[in-house]
């Protein structure tokens, strides 16, 4: 029921209310645990992964649809069908986006064939990034769950297509072999996935800090990474630092 009795404002589920952020199917909704009121922060449209969400994800079914499918084929044919099972183990489809999970020991041997082959031709790797799963994305947090992952984008300019390459690793076990010796523009992107993340990408020229100081402790983009900050004197008042403000849930 609204405030006055009436029927429920269409809409009102996305701006914070107890409907929006109960947990459902792995997801949440809304900012920050807001609950029981209107959430006027822009941020009720919010949907987050609850643990094991993202790790039991489906894969998509074939056929991707448009030219996923082409792409896919292309790719089996150009490393052989036993490679591709073995290095692929989850395809998926959303938002018009299609994203290979691969296992890192075959990285190398696909961006050749994805750069080299005449059928795919992704001559590009635009980016190369982290994330941490560590409170999100997979079962209960463990030492062996492999919670950062890199995510690859692929250009081709060739035929104006673009894929995503995701692998995952453990906090304890972070290398990754350097796609550099493929795609030169991978440099700086692994050096910046290292510094933040503490991600090794092994066979890198020169895997040096590119934002932290080289002395620095810890690897800032990690959710584990303890947020800081100073307290701060203003007009007399004291403000905390950020870590000590606010629960982040």
């Amino acid at each position: 029921m609204s405030n006055d009795g009436g029927e429920i404002v269409p809409g009102r589920e996305e701006a914070g209310y107890d409907a929006s952020t109960a947990p459902s199917g792995g997801f949440r909704k809304g900012a920050f645990g807001v609950t029981g009121s209107g959430d006027t922060s822009g941020f009720g449209g919010l949907v987050r992964v609850e643990p094991g969400g993202a790790v039991a994800l489906h894969s998509t079914d074939r056929p991707y649809g448009g030219w996923f499918d082409e792409v896919t084929d292309a790719l089996i044919e150009a490393v052989g069908e036993a490679t591709y099972d073995a290095a692929v183990h989850r395809v998926l489809v959303d938002r018009g986006e299609i994203t290979y999970f691969i296992a890192r020991e075959h990285l190398l041997t696909l961006v050749q064939a994805l750069r080299d082959d005449e059928a795919l031709r992704f001559e590009l790797c635009s980016s190369v990034s982290g994330v941490d799963y560590l409170d999100s994305g997979g079962p209960a947090v463990d030492p062996g769950r492999p919670r950062l992952h890199v995510v690859y984008h692929l250009t081709s300019m060739t035929y104006r297509r673009r894929i995503r390459l995701e692998i995952a690793v453990t906090a304890e076990d972070t290398h990754v072999p350097s796609v550099t010796g493929i795609y030169p523009t991978a440099d700086w992107h692994e050096r910046e996935t290292w510094d933040m993340f503490g991600i090794v990408f092994d066979g890198h020229p020169a895997l040096t800090r590119i934002l932290m100081p080289d002395d620095w402790d810890g690897f800032p983009q990690r959710k584990d990474y303890p947020l800081g900050g100073i307290p701060v004197e203003y007009h007399g008042a004291t403000i905390p630092p950020p870590d000590t403000r606010r629960s982040y849930r």
